[in-house]
């Protein structure tokens, strides 16, 4: 049995399971499958892997994308280029190798929603693991941006920061907290929607639901929005194809 699971504080949310799940049927692999693991703490990874042998993979999220880092044998260059993980390689010598296909996911989906005009500036809310790799993302694709949290970072910005007229120059906004997931749908990051237009693009690297309170709010005020639906799809395929190199 070649087994694969997501690790993560809540995984109440997530649609891995039956990604890949459904996955392995298409692709007739009987002898494949994917479970969900819930860990209270990080802490808690070296007795799961001692309890499942067969595991050969795994997805990471919130909120461990940084802490498990201290639990892998190595990094790929693509988790120390963000500095998160969501994607651990077990090797057949049983070495832990982590791997970032985030920044990947959002950069190909980003492409597909954002037409990026030359003059492009981006905020991107959150300073977890997540946001590391949107940022990476938006460093590759050429598009100038500040982070926003709830706390003053020094390089940063606070969501008290965020003017009507901040808002407004800044045509892309990326929601890479958890802002807004099943079940806590009443919530959304504390912007002035207000500020909003029509040439405004918001991305929610949220899936679950497939229209957050954030994703609403921009579209009242004309803006395009998109979940991260398919931002999920396109790291899982990566995580996928990592797992099968031979």
């Amino acid at each position: 049995m070649r087994q694969f699971g997501l690790i993560g504080r809540t995984l109440s949310h997530s649609f891995s399971q039956t990604y890949f799940t459904q996955k392995f049927y298409s692709l007739g692999l009987g002898d494949h499958e994917y479970e969900l693991f819930e860990l209270a703490s990080i802490n808690e990874l070296p007795a799961l892997l001692a309890a499942h042998p067969d595991l050969v993979g795994l997805n990471v999220t919130v909120p461990y994308k940084e802490s498990v880092m201290l639990y892998l044998d190595d990094l790929a260059p693509s988790a120390t280029r963000v500095g998160a993980v969501n994607v651990i390689e077990r090797t057949p010598d049983g070495r832990l190798r982590g791997h970032n296909t985030d920044y990947v996911g959002f950069r190909e989906s980003l492409r597909r929603f954002f037409p990026a005009p030359p003059d492009a500036r981006a905020l991107v809310l959150g300073t977890g693991g997540a946001a590391k790799a949107v940022v990476v993302a938006l460093q590759e694709l050429g598009i100038p941006h500040w982070l926003v949290s709830r706390d003053p970072l020094g390089h940063g910005l606070t969501y008290d920061d965020l003017t009507p007229e901040l808002v407004a120059a800044h045509a892309l906004i990326v929601n890479a907290t958890p802002l807004g997931t099943f079940p806590r749908t009443d919530e959304c990051p504390p912007l002035p929607y207000s500020a909003l237009t029509p040439q405004h693009h918001l991305h929610d690297l949220v899936y679950n639901p497939t229209e957050t309170l954030f994703m609403h709010k921009g579209k009242e005020a004309g803006a395009q929005v998109k979940n991260g639906f398919e931002m999920l799809c396109l790291q899982a395929e990566a995580a996928w194809a990592i797992w099968n190199e031979q």
